[in-house]
């Protein structure tokens, strides 16, 4: 792997995405175009997928069930991929991370119940855990952190903005012009064609890290002496930051389990939201991202991550806030416009989180978040459901805003601000 690019005496113009992109290494521009391919291939499906689950016959806390036996596999693997990435390399963990989410496609595609997609839920959290771990460790690795936030969110503005938007598009053509379903009730026959053209892109991705990634190697000095639980030990009794950190990173996780599986199932079954809106939704999410991603990135490199996560978290709540009192498509098309920023919220807390270990503990680090994050999700997965199916959607979304707030904002202040942070410039 090549040495880390000398910043430039030159000050780079703020918009300057074509300069900062040949300016990097060469295994990020390539997780990144892996990246882009993933998010379009998930946007596809994303829409429907809860939506989809339950018309195989799932109830709520069925659905959150099928997602927390995913998200608990996945967090047990975190620990046991990250000292897999130190010891076999990038290249070949990944290549199998993309392999499963393949897998995972199919199985849905291919599911004639409910319980099938448990299978097809567990075979993508280990995929997708699996290649984000490696994803996080180049880009946590190869970016100068002086730049890490700005790298990051055009990550995310290619990946979950300009893709993402027409991802749902192409969901939404695929279901209206060729399946002819009913717009206002389609059904999991109609929503199961959508797998396959996920997995035909999941092979995209296969072949260009395989043909464009370095195999690099991730060991700290204590690799092959220490287990990755008892080095990330280790590392959590060095630095009580970190403690702190574990939870932040979790509460940010746990969205996938306790919130986001049941805001398009709230919107098409309690809002009778038509497959269009549904798919808008999703597309607006991925506008604001791709907008506001790497001009967002940009202020937090100059002015400081915590400042910045302090302004848009609020703005993801007020998100969750809208579903509940939409009157009309359009308000829950501008709570799709708000759910953006809870990605450059995810993605900006994912560069503190990069920038509180040295490289070298890169994997290891990442490994335990995703344990910790994935554990809580699994719980609050199923919690979700069962709040849902008892006492409410609102209650539900409730809940996780207080959890947030009274949580996970005092902890992240509480955490030094990493912006220039030295252990934080290391590449490899």
């Amino acid at each position: 792997m090549s040495e880390a690019i000398e910043p430039s005496k030159k000050k780079e113009p703020f918009f300057g995405i074509p300069s900062f992109w040949m300016a990097q290494q060469k295994d990020w521009r390539t997780t990144v175009i892996r990246s882009s391919l993933s998010r379009l291939a998930y946007q596809i499906i994303y829409p429907y997928l809860s939506l989809y689950i339950v018309a195989l016959g799932a109830q709520k806390t069925e659905l959150g069930t099928v997602m927390a036996i995913g998200l608990l596999i996945s967090a047990l693997l975190g620990p046991v991929t990250g000292g897999w990435i130190a010891r076999q390399g990038t290249k070949k963990v990944y290549l199998v991370g993309i392999a499963f989410v393949f897998a995972a496609y199919m199985t849905y595609a291919l599911a004639g119940n409910w319980q099938v997609c448990i299978a097809a839920m567990i075979l993508y959290y280990i995929g997708i855990g699996t290649a984000s771990h490696v994803c996080g460790t180049i880009c946590g690795s190869c970016l100068r952190n002086c730049d890490r936030a700005k790298g990051m969110l055009i990550c995310e503005s290619l990946a979950a903005g300009l893709l993402g938007i027409i991802g749902p598009q192409i969901a939404i053509l695929i279901l209206v012009d060729f399946v002819h379903c009913n717009p206002d009730a389609a059904t999991a026959h109609d929503y199961h064609y959508l797998f396959f053209v996920a997995a035909a892109i999941t092979v995209i991705q296969f072949f260009v890290v395989m043909i464009r990634l370095s195999n690099t190697r991730f060991r700290s000095a204590n690799a092959e002496k220490v287990s990755v639980l008892k080095e990330g030990g280790e590392l959590l009794r060095s630095n009580k930051q970190l403690k702190k950190w574990i939870i932040v990173s979790a509460i940010g996780t746990a969205t996938q389990g306790m919130v986001m599986p049941y805001i398009q199932v709230f919107a098409g079954e309690v809002k009778m939201a038509s497959v269009a809106t549904l798919g808008t939704m999703v597309t607006a999410q991925a506008v604001t991202s791709m907008i506001l991603g790497y001009f967002v990135g940009g202020i937090a490199d100059r002015v400081g991550r915590k400042k910045v996560l302090c302004v848009i978290w609020p703005l993801y709540w007020i998100s969750l806030i809208l579903p509940m009192t939409a009157r009309s498509s359009w308000m829950l098309i501008l709570s799709g416009i708000l759910q953006g920023f809870y990605n450059i919220s995810l993605t900006l807390t994912a560069t503190m989180s990069f920038e509180l270990v040295s490289a070298k503990n890169m994997s290891t680090w990442l490994g335990i978040t995703r344990l910790t994050g994935n554990l809580l999700s699994a719980i609050l997965a199923v919690v979700g459901g069962a709040i849902y199916d008892t006492v409410g959607p609102f209650v539900l979304f409730t809940s996780f805003i207080l959890l947030e707030a009274c949580v996970k904002l005092p902890l992240m202040l509480s955490v030094p601000e990493t912006l220039h942070d030295q252990k934080s410039t290391e590449t490899y």
